[in-house]
């Protein structure tokens, strides 16, 4: 058999097995990008509470405490690759979740449920520092001008501050889905049967390895272009026509003002 023909047999036999692995990791890169994102938002809020000079000292304990409760969060989690980390939370918190234990579902498995854990903590901790730098590149004039109409903090961050900062920050959050796409495949140290491991089963037997991740190579280029697609797609609706024309003024013609 020839490689063309290895392929077609991989895809005609084990086309179910590609596609749980697709769906796998469709889940974990949109879950883990989309919660990841949430926290990313609220870790960002609380790293950037300002502590006061009329706080007294508990207010002032407590913030400092959550500041670098995240602050150690975000550089563990940014600093250590994030197959490190599932290893460490799947077999150090087994004893606790008895991942190995629960029922299974098709590629539901507990090993699933630690990943999709894993890749969401790993992502709300980049998140972080991705909204915080977009909450620095909003006018500081903003919420200022959203206080000056009545309106809340909160209320001030939740509708004028926060889109703002998403607004600013869409390519890079996108780019972090991209990113989720293609590092989905290191938890399958764990055991979580996704695209990157689904080779492992539909070869196992017949040995087409080099096939079999032409494959997944092929359907992560395809994810990852359709991806960056969407991410150019968007970020060129939201910035706009480019091109403003004056319909006022269109059919105006200036007379000209003879000199006596």
């Amino acid at each position: 058999m020839n490689s063309f023909e290895k392929i077609w047999y991989l895809i005609s036999n084990y086309g179910t097995t590609f596609l749980e692995g697709l769906a796998a990791t469709l889940i974990l890169a949109l879950f883990g990008t989309f919660v990841g994102l949430l926290l990313g938002i609220i870790f960002a809020l609380i790293k950037d509470i300002k502590i006061k000079e009329d706080d007294n000292k508990v207010v002032i304990f407590f913030k400092k405490l959550l500041k670098g409760f995240i602050s150690l969060y975000v550089n563990v989690f940014r600093g250590t690759p994030m197959m490190v980390q599932a290893m460490i939370i799947y077999f150090g918190t087994d004893v606790i979740f008895n991942w190995s234990k629960i029922e299974s579902f098709s590629f539901f498995t507990g090993a699933f449920w630690c990943g999709l854990f894993v890749i969401t903590i790993n992502t709300g901790a980049y998140m972080t520092e991705i909204v915080r730098s977009g909450l620095n590149g909003v006018d500081k004039g903003q919420l200022e001008a959203a206080k000056a109409l009545g309106f809340s903090y909160s209320r001030s961050m939740t509708y004028v501050i926060i889109p703002q900062a998403i607004r600013n920050s869409l390519p890079t959050i996108l780019n972090e889905l991209v990113v989720n796409i293609k590092d989905s495949s290191v938890l399958n140290v764990i055991g979580v049967t996704e695209l990157y491991l689904s080779v492992s089963i539909a070869t196992n037997k017949n040995y087409f390895i080099v096939e079999g991740y032409i494959i997944i190579a092929i359907i992560y280029l395809l994810l990852t272009l359709i991806a960056s697609y969407v991410t150019k797609l968007i970020s060129r609706k939201l910035d706009g026509k480019k091109v403003f024309k004056l319909s006022l003024f269109k059919h105006y013609k200036p007379k000209l003002i003879e000199e006596e």
